[in-house]
């Protein structure tokens, strides 16, 4: 399987630059994958896809301000943090830009010394840890002098913050937004759950790998990023007894995807569990406890798009994605979306 398989021509006026209002106004592509039928509709639409047996599994990450602008101590020249994953209370993995000036040992200072941090090493991919230093609270100083980490396709600034976090957010730690749960608004939440539809939790803090080409052309070769996931034993319980009633997984999202197939068993029972996941799921990939998937559309040749693949086949999804650019649908993290079920 190649890397080339997954390309889709996309014209660059397809990229949504800045998110819809209100979040559910946004159109909705539907897949009926027993049938091929192809229905056009509106994101609140979803609710009528939605049955009271089902699940809705949702990603409770919150993106946290990751991109720092500082200085390197010696020099006074301008450097760009992005924060990746937090290892342990002051070491990171970071990004930087430009990334020569970022040797072991190299200190630099953010906000006129708010915050600090020493190159330790540098990793295979070209990305640092680092360790910072600070007085009071790591956090609220991150709140202070960190800017929201919007993908590199998005060039306009948006006005406000709180549009590249879901409604639900809770749990700090991502440094890129899980996309498809943009979509929903507290009032769409709240119809879904009068319907007697169960919304449930769990964690999966995306990182910038999400992002990343895949710069291989034999996908096997493709080295996935880790992310940490989290699945307690009261959300797979709740999970598992969708499926005992008859009801169906519906996934929102490629993390919340990524993160039930990590706990799963063969049988697709979903076990609690906590860690670091790798799990890179292609065509081939047996996708065992998710039924249906809320998804947005995502970049070519990516790892996400493969993950679609996999529920979808390859020539499906390709066929949905050329019918969504010329039905002038918006792509990618402030467009629109699709139902696959």
């Amino acid at each position: 399987m190649k890397t080339s398989d997954f390309y889709y021509d996309l014209p660059e006026d397809r990229i949504a630059q800045t998110p819809v209002e209100p979040r559910d106004s946004s159109r909705l592509m539907v897949i009926h994958r027993d049938t091929g039928k192809i229905e056009h509709r509106v994101f609140h639409d979803i609710l009528e896809y939605l049955h009271p047996e089902d699940v809705l599994v949702v990603n409770e990450t919150r993106v946290i301000p990751a991109r720092l602008y500082g200085q390197k101590e010696e020099t006074g020249g301008a450097i760009e943090f992005l924060l990746l994953k937090r290892l342990n209370l002051t070491d990171w993995e970071v990004i930087l830009k430009p990334g020569k000036k970022a040797k072991p040992g190299a200190c630099f200072v953010f906000g006129e010394g708010l915050l600090k941090a020493t190159v330790l090493s540098i990793g295979e991919d070209g990305s640092r840890t680092v360790r910072f230093s600070w007085d009071g609270v790591f956090e609220e100083i991150l709140d202070k002098l960190g800017q929201m980490p919007l993908p590199p396709y998005i060039h306009e600034k948006l006005e406000d913050p709180t549009r590249y976090q879901t409604v639900y957010a809770k749990i700090d730690g991502s440094a890129a937004a899980p996309t498809a749960g943009l979509h929903f608004t507290p009032e769409l939440l709240s119809a879904i759950r009068e319907k007697g539809i169960d919304i449930v939790p769990v964690l999966l803090h995306v990182g910038l790998g999400t992002f990343r080409p895949v710069k291989v052309e034999d996908v096997s070769e493709h080295h996935m990023h880790s992310e940490y996931y989290e699945v307690t034993e009261e959300q797979a319980e709740r999970i598992n007894a969708a499926r005992k009633r008859g009801g169906r997984i519906v996934c929102v999202g490629t993390t919340s995807v990524r993160t039930l197939e990590t706990v799963a068993d063969e049988e697709g029972i979903v076990h609690a569990g906590r860690g670091m996941t790798q799990i890179f799921i292609t065509p081939g990939v047996p996708v065992r406890a998710v039924d249906a998937l809320i998804t947005n559309f995502h970049l070519p040749e990516s790892t996400l798009l493969m993950l679609v693949s996999a529920l979808m086949g390859r020539e499906k999804t390709l066929e949905a994605y050329n019918l969504a650019v010329k039905e002038g649908y918006r792509f990618f993290s402030f467009g629109d979306a699709m139902l696959i079920e």
